[in-house]
């Protein structure tokens, strides 16, 4: 490989080349370049062997490795790493190896780290090497489903606006409840504010999210949402649910991240929409949330779509 003050880049090899083939001497070619005439003639030689592809730049990697740890000692680390999920010291102690061995051999085998999964069922919850975290292969597979909730902004402007104090305060005005949809493969977004998160609340905004990705050409086959006791033994919310011919999961207790999408929208409505501004309204804010959620599903860059909008894996 090159090195940034190599005189034969690829440039100055196929110039070598060219000037050989117009009949100039290799010793011209090298004084003219500041290389040796070895030199020229090795890239010479290269294009006759290979042509013009000859002259691209190559790995340095050696093409064997004298003591590279033998296969069958790779299969004992990869299983005991399988089985029970501890990193490169703790396996290195149970088989008598060098952990820097056995942090080699499973970067080799592109195992992910211990961050990157569930500890429990050790299934991969973020790509290392992507970024991009596990999704489903269609829009629709599987909708995301949380509430958030919001305090709402006295009139006039909250804290953040007038700093704290007692009088801007906002005690005793409720809460906003923005109940979130956002769909696995693309991650499109449905979201309402609601007064509250009760089973006929719940049950009428899924109904109305499942229309609105359905008018979207997506067909919701899954939905996820944590084990609040609406979404477990709400009559109206699993009336919904069988009358759409939605199949229910469940984050596991104590797992928020199984429920990671909805979570991460969360996330982001706060910073870059309830408190990306102070308020003077609590109304004011409402009416923005349309607008916002529009913007987020269309113009967003999304980091774990490669920078793209949600909206353009919609007919992925």
């Amino acid at each position: 490989m090159s090195h940034r003050n190599a005189r034969t880049t690829v440039f100055a090899r196929r110039l070598m080349v060219e000037r050989h083939l117009a009949g100039w001497p290799q010793a011209r070619i090298a004084e003219q370049l500041g290389v040796s005439r070895p030199t020229v003639a090795k890239w010479i030689g290269r294009y006759r062997a290979e042509g013009w592809a000859g002259l691209e730049d190559r790995s340095s990697r050696p093409h064997t490795i004298a003591n590279r740890t033998a296969p069958a000692v790779e299969a004992q680390i990869l299983t005991l790493r399988a089985d029970i999920r501890r990193g490169a010291v703790y396996l290195a102690g149970e088989l008598g190896l060098a952990a820097s061995t056995v942090g080699r051999v499973l970067a080799r085998h592109h195992v992910p780290h211990l961050a990157s999964i569930d500890p429990i069922t050790g299934a991969e919850v973020r790509r290392r090497h992507s970024g991009i975290r596990y999704e489903r292969p269609h829009p629709g597979d599987l909708l995301h489903i949380d509430v958030k909730k919001l305090g709402r902004v006295p009139d006039g402007g909250g804290w953040r606006l007038h700093g704290r104090c007692e009088e801007v305060r906002g005690r005793g005005i409720g809460y906003d409840y923005l109940h979130v949809a956002v769909d696995d493969r693309s991650r499109v977004a449905y979201i309402e504010a609601l007064p509250d998160e009760r089973d006929l609340t719940c049950a009428g905004f899924l109904h109305r999210a499942i229309t609105w990705f359905r008018d979207q050409g997506v067909r919701v086959l899954r939905i996820l949402t944590d084990n609040a006791k609406v979404y477990r033994i709400g009559g109206n919310w699993r009336a919904v649910c069988v009358a759409l011919g939605l199949r229910r999961r469940f984050t596991k207790p104590g797992c928020p991240w199984t429920n990671g999408k909805a979570e991460r929208l969360n996330r982001t409505l706060l910073t870059e929409f309830a408190y990306a501004q102070p308020w003077l309204s609590n109304t004011d804010r409402l009416a923005a949330l349309d607008s916002w959620v529009h913007d987020y599903n269309t113009r967003r860059a999304h980091s774990a779509l490669g920078g793209r909008p949600p909206i353009t894996r919609l007919a992925a």
